[in-house]
């Protein structure tokens, strides 16, 4: 499973991250990928949940 914080986004009063994972379907096998723009301190927990 690939995971990789891309981007850090900055607005006016926060840090937002921006965080793609690769995802397996259950049902046919296939990747897709996931993606969620969160506060920097979010991104491992986020990451680590399936």
């Amino acid at each position: 499973m690939a995971k990789k914080t891309v981007a850090t986004l900055q607005t006016s009063s926060k840090k937002l991250t921006k965080a793609i994972k690769m995802v397996k379907s259950p049902k046919s096998g296939a990747y897709t990928f996931s993606e969620a723009i969160m506060s920097a301190d979010q991104v491992n927990d986020w990451l680590s949940k399936k």
